[in-house]
């Protein structure tokens, strides 16, 4: 899932290349995508891109007083393309979600699209005149880039949850996904089931520093990648996240794995829990 890093980065390339350029024909290939009806799509046709942004894990952009908004979800992602197809996709067949053709001051005609991997469809698409008219967006927390740490520190201290579930919980803190929440808890060297209301302000302090140093390098690593990049460099950058039983990078103790419902994270038993190894409750499953 594109996270906070990856989202920005893909705002700034669409500012870069699709601001000042003429939204042409929306090929939609994937009528469940859309997730309102008015104004109709259909409207942003002809109207100048003027602007590309980010609210939390969404990624905008603005033409005139329109906002396309897309959600790219887990399977979701952007891609850019130069040379279009300029037959119209078959509704249903590929991965493909929706197409924004575009026309650029210099007359050439690019495209993106939003594309979809899986069978489980979950990208979303709305055209609204304000952002805080899609639901998700207006539940959103301060951003993770954005809150202070006494802020941060209330946030914490007014919730039982664990830090994991505390840090990717979209209406606490906005723009951390299962990803880098693994990889801020293992530079904070903190367990992912530690109590968020239990942290003291030390403890606070340290992961508030650590979220920041992940993300802001995650940004600055992201920066000027284009889009088709930006999968490759967040996988690159990451520590334990996605390593299971490979070594971690600071005491060389091999990446463990807790696994629920559709997802799993991973963190570093040595560095995190004191040695102690998290119940994973697949393998608990297995075991009885």
């Amino acid at each position: 899932m594109p996270e906070l890093p990856e989202v920005e980065a893909l705002a700034g390339f669409l500012r870069e290349n699709a601001v000042g350029a003429v939204i042409g024909r929306i090929d939609i290939a994937a009528l469940s995508v859309l997730k309102t009806f008015d104004p109709p799509i259909a409207e942003l046709q002809g109207r100048d891109v003027t602007d590309a942004a980010r609210f939390g894990k969404h990624l905008a952009i603005q033409a005139g007083d329109l906002w396309l908004i897309t959600h790219l979800s887990r399977g979701g992602w952007l891609r850019w393309t130069d040379k279009p197809s300029a037959a119209p996709p078959k509704p249903g067949k590929g991965p493909l979600a929706l197409r924004i053709h575009f026309f650029t001051p210099e007359g050439l005609t690019p495209a993106i699209d939003l594309t979809e991997a899986g069978t489980k469809k979950r990208l979303a698409v709305w055209v609204v005149h304000d952002p805080k008219e899609v639901p998700s967006i207006a539940k959103l927390g301060p951003d993770a880039l954005g809150v202070t740490e006494p802020e941060f520190a209330e946030i914490l201290g007014g919730t039982t949850a664990r830090l994991k579930t505390s840090l990717v919980d979209q209406s606490l803190i906005a723009g951390i996904g299962n990803a880098y929440s693994d990889e801020i808890l293992h530079v904070a060297k903190l367990s992912p089931f530690a109590s968020s209301k239990s942290l003291d302000a030390h403890a606070v302090s340290v992961l508030y520093t650590a979220m920041r140093d992940v993300l802001t390098d995650a940004v600055s690593r992201s920066e000027g990648q284009d889009a088709a990049r930006l999968k490759g460099e967040k996988r690159s950058g990451m520590r334990v996240h996605a390593r299971t039983g490979l070594p971690c990078p600071v005491c060389g103790d091999p990446v463990r794995e807790v696994s629920y419902a559709e997802r799993s994270f991973q963190y570093c038993a040595t560095c995190q829990t004191g040695g102690k190894i998290l119940a994973d409750r697949r393998m608990s499953r297995l075991l009885k």
